[in-house]
């Protein structure tokens, strides 16, 4: 089921991560160990009341001068408008209404999204309303007065910002066709790739990165079965600043990695895996989609009888944590092997929606505790009481044991691998969940 995207828009300095991180909780400081996973300060999963969701920070903007302030603060609300189901525009009580502020509210306005009005830095409400009412001359409605930095306000904020979750939420439950999200960094092939698939020019494809501005959906019927594939949006062209064109990207790729079911990670093969592409994959696996990396213009390539090998064997070097994740080398200029993409789709999906019965699942753990024993500490080793499935997409378990601290990463990296090598599960991650049981007397 796809979570509903919350976006934060405003100027520089006006509190825009403080509230990111006031809103995520501490779970945005979270630091895996795993390389190429990482927490980017981009975005967050936030619950409130019955309500989860996903929180998008297009900040990051330090111009120099009051033009590019403008300029960029326009970039920011169009990546809000295309991504976003609820837009969360903050501005500054201290600083009052600003021009800027004036100029993005008419692009929000017209974009008929809803927009909450948070006017930040309000650390007394009595004495600071008469200001915080100045605002309404935006004409976005009743702005709301919080302090992200005491955290005043923020239940009345998200109580605001949940109201306005669309139904599709459920409508997404209703429509069973798989989902297939193609996401990698600018100009590596992704719209080529979806044309080729789809057999038709429907998306705009350029050399110039960032043609695509909007995430396409295209359904596609190949052989009776139906696929929606979610093509992401490039980044603007007007952009010239690096990494603020590698922030948009991966915005807009959590974004349709959150609506997917099978993410294609689309390298370029002459330029082989990057930090933004190991970025991407951590964001995918994080949250237990099916994964094929598809190295694309394998064309354009020199090889040998050993090239494939090779680059392969770089790819599971640099995305370790993907050792699970499908490989094919393509050409979408070609249409190199594109073919064989729908077959690896069907499998990945089956895979990431495969359920085991708790009896056989408990043999296989079973004979692989007896093959290499529980770890020990300080006299006392680890038992395994019985393992359960409880949920696909990712399969999930859960490991019930005497003592959680003796689960060590390893031994449950251990338990996962025999599991794989009994079931496949190939293209899909796994997760465990160690639960403690006391011992019965």
């Amino acid at each position: 089921m796809s979570k509903p995207i919350v976006a934060i828009v405003g100027r520089p300095n006006v509190g825009k991560s403080t509230l990111f991180n006031a809103l995520a909780g501490s779970r945005i400081s979270i630091v895996q160990d795993t390389p190429g996973v990482t927490r980017d300060r981009i975005y967050a999963d936030v619950s409130w009341l019955n309500y989860n969701f996903t929180m998008i920070d297009t900040g990051g903007i330090e111009p120099d001068s009051g033009d590019v302030i403008l300029s960029q603060m326009r970039e920011q609300a169009q990546i809000a408008i295309d991504t976003a189901d609820v837009i969360i525009f903050i501005v500054d009580v201290r600083q009052g209404m600003q021009d800027a502020d004036s100029k993005v509210a008419d692009m929000l306005r017209r974009s008929h999204k809803p927009v909450i009005l948070a006017v930040n830095k309000v650390d007394n409400f009595e004495k600071m309303m008469m200001d915080v009412y100045e605002f309404y001359n935006l004409g976005m409605g009743e702005p709301l007065p919080v302090s992200a930095a005491s955290m005043l306000g923020i239940g009345d904020l998200l109580d605001e910002v949940v109201k306005h979750f669309p139904d599709r939420i459920g409508n997404d439950e209703e429509d069973d066709r798989p989902k297939i999200a193609v996401v990698g960094k600018p100009n590596v092939g992704k719209s080529s790739l979806v044309n080729r698939l789809t057999g038709d020019n429907r998306v705009i494809v350029s050399d110039i990165a960032g043609t695509t501005r909007d995430a396409i959906d295209t359904p596609v019927k190949y052989h009776g079965k139906e696929y929606v594939f979610i093509d992401t949006a490039g980044l603007r062209r007007k952009n010239k600043i690096k990494e603020e064109i590698e922030r948009y990207s991966i915005i807009r790729a959590v974004t349709a990695v959150e609506r997917a079911d099978v993410v294609l990670l689309v390298i370029d093969g002459t330029e082989g895996v990057t930090e933004q592409d190991a970025k991407i994959a951590g964001i995918a696996h994080e949250r237990g989609k099916g994964i094929i990396i598809m190295v694309n213009k394998w064309d354009a390539v020199e090889k040998d009888d050993k090239t494939i090998y090779r680059q392969t064997e770089k790819i599971r070097q640099i995305l370790s944590f993907l050792s699970y994740a499908e490989i094919m080398f393509i050409s979408a200029k070609t249409g190199q092997r594109v073919q064989n993409v729908y077959d690896m789709i069907d499998m990945v999906i089956e895979n990431n929606s495969m359920r085991i019965a708790t009896g056989v699942l408990n043999e296989i753990v079973a004979e692989a505790v007896a093959m290499q024993q529980p770890p020990t500490d300080k006299g006392k080793r680890l038992k395994i009481y019985y393992v359960t499935q409880v949920s696909v997409k990712p399969p999930t378990f859960v490991i019930f044991v005497n003592d959680k601290e003796l689960a060590h990463f390893s031994y449950v990296r251990y338990l996962e691998n025999r599991i794989r090598d009994a079931f496949g599960f190939r293209g899909t991650s796994l997760k465990f969940i160690v639960r403690e049981r006391k011992e019965e007397q």
